[in-house]
């Protein structure tokens, strides 16, 4: 008899610290699923920015996105950036007698290009001096001291600051915390607005179901079920196929 009341009040403890226990599951499990998946958004929402970066060079370009990324990394690994140095700037009497930034440039190339054939030199910082200076026309429309010159950068540095290279740039495709799956890419290259103009659309995403894979499996598919329900994308994702956003991340 006293053998089975110790073996009970055994029994009763154990079961009174495995309630314990499910109580503190119940509680901790939650916090711990939000918890890794903020750390692991991070590092999402870092490579959905970068692709957005990219993508927006290459209709900068090409006047379309890329729905390919491995055609998009060879994009960045094959193409210069091209930036406009400024020097000066047009004032608003210039503006008002129809003069601008595309009018200038081609009046100082026109200048550049006669003045380089005449002093038979190549310098861009003398050439300039000489057309300020000399050419009728650069004077005439009030552009002694504008410059404008065309420079080509490294896409890959000038975008990211160093940190990919052509060799490794190929990583910001990749959905982190997943064994090297690709971000689901799609575009709308013919989208036309109820004005009858004709807007690009892009849209990337990473479903809950890739980066989060590996964590609790019933809070996943609650995150899944409340955002399906409230009609939100189920993951990270910036654009849209759907209708002109900016390129918005669904974070922001």
């Amino acid at each position: 008899m006293k053998n089975s009341k110790v073996l009970y009040s055994i029994f009763l403890g154990i079961a009174c610290i495995f309630l314990v226990y499910v109580c503190i599951d119940s509680v901790v499990t939650p916090i711990r699923f939000e918890q890794k998946r903020a750390e692991r958004e991070v590092l999402v929402v870092k490579n959905l920015v970068n692709i957005r970066a990219a993508e927006a060079e290459y209709k900068l370009i090409n006047g379309r996105y890329q729905g390919d990324l491995d055609s998009l990394v060879l994009f960045l690994q094959n193409t210069p950036k091209k930036e406009v140095m400024k020097e000066g700037s047009l004032t608003d009497k210039q503006l008002e007698a129809g003069l601008t930034e595309l009018k200038a440039t081609r009046i100082l190339e026109k200048a550049l290009a006669k003045a380089a054939a005449k002093l038979k030199i190549d310098d861009k910082d003398q050439l300039y001096a000489y057309i300020w200076e000399n050419d009728r026309d650069v004077q005439s429309n009030g552009l002694s001291g504008f410059r404008r010159d065309t420079i080509y950068k490294n896409m890959i540095e000038t975008l990211y600051k160093g940190e990919y290279t052509a060799e490794n740039i190929d990583q910001i495709t990749y959905i982190p915390y997943t064994n090297k799956l690709r971000f689901e890419t799609e575009v709308n290259n013919d989208y036309t607005t109820s004005q009858g103009i004709k807007v690009p659309l892009i849209e990337v995403r990473a479903h809950y179901n890739t980066y989060l894979a590996d964590l609790d499996n019933q809070e996943r598919v609650n995150l899944i079920d409340k955002e399906t329900k409230l009609e939100h994308y189920p993951g990270l994702k910036i654009g849209s196929i759907e209708a002109p956003n900016n390129n918005a991340g669904n974070w922001e």
